[in-house]
Formats: structure tokens, C-alpha cells, sequence
């Protein structure tokens, strides 16, 4: 039996946002590898085996699914969102370098819609211009290097999507968040909370930088921050594609 390994999207956290690519992937899967929340999403089978494990141990969890799959097993690997944003994807391939490449495996990566996404999509189309998504945790990187981000992005009038905001390890990082964006956007920028967005607990919530504060945001929040022509139209908040579309420059 010649095995492979998927890496798939869940996306955001309704079934309907799943792909069909990614449905198909797991219908065949002998093995679900993932982070504990992820493979509770996946519905036990008869000859499917599921191997969920820690958030901390993406490495593992990847040369776990790479020895699998040298056995003959069809494994996929599951991540929320797109695999390849923030996820499972680039550590699968970190893992890889350590083989060589005639034991590499067929490997495909599934797409699938980020929480970025669905966010942007419930609230209108704040991404509709130049953007960037930044990974507020410092678990893999120093916060210092999370403000140098953040600061030249503002500066260079990006909208900004925002992952991993705020968690009960880290509460005080994201006040220091909104206070660098104040002080580089101004006050009456748009700041969109979007929280557990597709599931029975989402919650949106459209405020200026001004009315921001930390504990509106968790690790359930996508957040994202208009550029200077990011504005509100009746209940919906856009970003004209071009400067053009406003009647200022940043």
C-alpha cells in the first residue's frame, strides 16, 4: 500500500466552510493527525485512527505523520483555517528536511478559509486593499520582533489581520498592541474584533482605536485594523481598492 500525506484545512469552524477537497482527503484517510480541538472536528469511523496531541509539539506531530505514511498509511494532517497560514504546513516541511529526498512521501496541501477570511467576509471587505496578517504570540518569536512588525506595517498604511491576540499567559501584550497602533494610526482608525466567527459563539464588534481596549479580544479573536481609507457604509466596513477612494493620504 503506497501512502501520502495530506495537509488540510478546516477552515474557520462551520462544516458547510469545509472544502470538498479536503472532505474527500479525509474520507480516505487511514490516520487524522492534529492539535487535540482539530481532530475533535473529525468523526470517528471504522479504520480511522485518530492521533490527536499537544499545540507545542508541531515537529512531533509531523515526522509522527511522515513515519506513518512511510508505512503505507494515507495520513492528513488537520490544521483550523489554511494549513499553510500560521499551521501545519510549513512545520511538515521542516520535518522533511531531515529525510532524504528519495523517502520523501506524496504530500499534498489542501487549502482551506482562514479565520482572517471569515472574519474579513462578516464584516465587509476590510481587506479589500494591501494587507498583512501578523502572528501577535511570542511562543516562536520575540515580542520585540512582533512590534517591529506591527510598527512598519502601520507605517507603511497596510490593513492588519491579527492572530493570537491575547491569552491567559500573555495578557498585558496586546494593551502595548493598541497603544503602538494609536500611536502610529491615530485614534479614529477602524478596529474590527471578530470572535469565533462560523461557530454558535461568534460575536463581531467594529469600534475606533480610541474605544480599543485589551480584554475585548482572546485567542478566539481575529482582529483586524482598516488602512487610512478604511470606512464604514451603513452596517458594513470596506476598504476602497485604490487611494483613490479617499479623499486623503495617509
Amino acid at each position: 500500500m503506497t501512502g501520502w500525506i495530506a495537509v488540510a484545512g478546516l477552515g474557520p469552524g462551520d462544516e458547510a466552510l469545509v472544502t470538498p477537497e479536503v472532505a474527500a482527503a479525509l474520507a480516505q484517510a487511514t490516520d487524522v493527525v492534529g492539535y487535540i480541538p482539530y481532530v475533535a472536528r473529525i468523526a470517528p469511523r471504522p479504520g480511522l485512527v485518530l492521533h490527536p496531541s499537544d499545540n507545542r509539539v508541531e515537529l512531533d506531530r509531523a515526522r509522527a505523520a511522515l513515519d506513518m505514511a512511510a508505512a503505507g498509511r494515507r495520513v492528513v494532517i488537520v490544521s483550523s483555517g489554511d494549513p499553510g497560514v500560521f499551521a501545519m504546513a510549513s512545520a511538515l516541511f521542516e520535518a522533511l528536511e531531515d529525510l532524504p529526498q528519495a523517502a520523501h512521501p506524496d504530500i499534498r496541501i489542501l487549502p482551506g478559509i482562514t479565520a482572517m477570511l471569515a472574519a474579513a467576509a462578516r464584516a465587509g471587505a476590510p481587506l479589500g486593499h494591501d494587507f498583512c496578517a501578523i502572528n501577535l504570540s511570542d511562543n516562536l518569536k520575540p515580542f520585540e520582533m512582533v512590534e517591529h512588525r506591527l510598527r512598519h506595517a502601520a507605517r507603511g498604511d497596510f490593513a492588519m489581520a491579527f492572530y493570537n491576540p491575547r491569552s491567559k499567559a500573555r495578557p498585558h501584550q496586546f494593551a502595548r498592541v493598541l497603544e503602538l497602533l494609536r500611536e502610529e494610526c491615530g485614534p479614529d482608525r477602524l478596529i474590527i474584533f471578530a470572535r469565533a466567527v462560523s461557530t454558535p459563539d461568534e460575536a463581531l464588534r467594529v469600534v475606533t482605536l480610541a474605544e480599543a481596549a485589551p480584554e475585548m479580544a482572546d485567542m478566539r479573536t481575529v482582529v483586524i485594523v482598516g488602512n487610512f481609507a478604511t470606512r464604514r457604509v451603513g452596517r458594513w466596513v470596506y476598504t476602497p481598492r485604490s487611494a483613490a477612494g479617499s479623499a486623503t493620504t495617509p
